[in-house]
């Protein structure tokens, strides 16, 4: 903790969201202000929001929090898609768009995420970087308050504010579905939908065959009805047994379905989020896992991209034990054996049975994961480097994503989701040449062919022998698209709605 210091003024001049008003550190004198430094696309600053949320509800009479959002990507400077993920994340406490890094710097911060703690005097008296701090937050709140309830200089008022979600109530039928997954044997579609924590299936037109879960966030095992889950978002599928695996990433935890007995299942992590990163193994439902994103099969092998700590896992499923296969749980871009490579933030993956591929988000770039020969850790395509970006096709270390989060092998290639960008590209992974076949590069909803269409941060794709589907997230949207003609077109759902707009059925 450093010495007190007056914390400098906040813009009221700036973009204010989640209030009708700007705020200022004078009218919150009498509170503890905790300022928390992040950016949507970051999962250690999305990893701090339930604690805030915890703080928030506790002491809600002498704690404020706001939000300083300072753009890591270019895409998340657009006020446009904070608002979006204000809506995602349920964040419930004003936000401030720190243009230019104007009030980073004022605070002299130097790292995603940091939280700024001030008294209720109008004083700094401290910075916690990183995530994981609830309980030491927790007592100095505590502290603080006793401190200045004695000196008189507390001021005890509820504050309310104006909610993005109160503006623009989202009553779409999904809500930033994360992930999609097509299988052309059973005719079936898998909708991660994301944003009403559930998992839906229809047909590969749209007819809607199953809704699991109850659409509230929560970890709960049971029939299709009675099952929760928290933020869902990559699915893989057991055809031979009709299983579908789950990663349940706000839960931290795997999910199974059973699709002929109708039950859900956890199968691996404790509901706890992991905050140990060394590589280690345990028992499934013993084991802490860090916001598993993605999952593949390879036989009995499940793989989880497990975004939180940077690494490639794997469960056998005939033991039940999960273990770290590659990555060292650094955050960088390391190429080499398994035991040496480093990820950042991978959240998509797939396979041709020899490789891995993965989309590692925070580098912005394809890797291939060796499963066979002892083949090592590869940079396919992108910039390799940490917060590295931009929008170009190429080959190899030409090739330049914005923030890449759904990756499908099909056909000898690549489709990858180059979400900040708003674009489907496909990749030679042989050769790492890059090509953009869907999407004009700017946020929008529009059908069309090839590069006419819009999407707005699209994040899993899927294919099958015929067409390609988008989880075109922004848009809360499921996109198809023919891959003889490129033509995209939107996905209806006749009779899917939002959980809480649902009409009851007849008994």
């Amino acid at each position: 903790m450093q010495s007190r210091v007056r914390a400098p003024e906040l813009p009221q001049d700036g973009i204010w969201l989640n209030t009708n008003h700007p705020l200022s550190l004078n009218e919150l004198r009498g509170r503890v202000v905790i300022l928390d430094f992040w950016t949507y696309c970051c999962i250690n600053c999305l990893h701090v929001l339930p604690d805030l949320h915890y703080l928030e509800h506790k002491y809600k009479n002498n704690l404020t929090v706001i939000g300083i959002h300072s753009a890591k990507f270019d895409n998340e400077k657009e006020v446009k898609n904070i608002r979006q993920a204000i809506l995602r994340y349920d964040v419930e406490h004003p936000v401030l768009v720190d243009s230019g890094f104007q009030v980073w710097q004022q605070y002299a911060v130097r790292a995603w995420p940091t939280l700024m703690v001030i008294d209720p005097q109008g004083y700094v008296i401290g910075s916690l970087s990183g995530e994981g701090h609830r309980d030491v937050l927790d007592r100095l709140i505590d502290e603080m308050l006793a401190e200045h309830q004695e000196k008189g200089t507390i001021n005890v008022k509820k504050l309310s504010f104006t909610l993005e979600k109160q503006q623009q109530p989202l009553a779409t039928p999904l809500t930033f579905p994360g992930k999609v997954l097509a299988d052309e044997f059973s005719g079936c579609l898998f909708i991660a939908d994301s944003g009403h924590h559930r998992i839906v299936i229809t047909t590969l037109t749209g007819e809607v065959l199953h809704i699991i879960g109850m659409g509230k966030p929560g970890l709960k095992d049971g029939s299709f009805c009675e099952a929760q889950f928290f933020a869902p978002q990559g699915m893989i599928l057991d055809a031979n047994n009709q299983l579908l695996y789950v990663a349940d990433t706000e839960n931290h935890c795997l999910r199974c379905i059973d699709l002929e007995r109708q039950q859900v299942k956890t199968i691996a992590g404790t509901g706890e989020q992991s905050h140990q990163i060394q590589p280690h193994s345990g028992l499934g439902l013993e084991t802490a896992l860090n916001s598993p994103w993605d999952l593949e099969k390879v036989g009995d092998r499940l793989f989880i991209v497990m975004a939180g700590s940077h690494q490639i896992w794997e469960m056998q499923l005939e033991t039940g034990i999960v273990s770290t296969y590659a990555g060292t749980g650094a955050e960088a871009c390391l190429d080499g054996s398994l035991e040496e490579a480093a990820f950042a933030q991978p959240s998509g993956i797939t396979t041709d049975g020899r490789e891995l591929y993965v989309a590692d988000s925070e580098i912005s770039s394809i890797r291939g994961v060796g499963l066979v020969n002892n083949l090592p850790v590869r940079t396919i395509c992108g910039s390799g480097e940490l917060f590295g970006f931009g929008d170009a096709d190429g080959d190899g270390s030409e090739v330049r994503f914005q923030h890449c989060l759904g990756v499908e092998y099909t056909q000898n290639y690549l489709w990858v989701a180059d979400t900040y960008n708003h674009k489907i590209k496909r990749v030679d992974p042989s050769t790492g040449s890059c090509q953009t076949m869907l999407g004009e590069g700017t946020s929008g909803h529009q059908d069309g062919q090839g590069r006419e269409a819009q999407f707005s941060e699209p994040s899993g794709v899927s294919a099958i022998a015929a067409h390609l589907y988008i989880a075109d997230t922004n848009n809360h949207a499921i996109r198809q698209v023919n891959l003889a003609t490129f033509e995209v077109t939107t996905l209806e759902f006749p009779g899917l709605c939002a959980p809480d707009s649902c009409l009851p059925t007849e008994p």
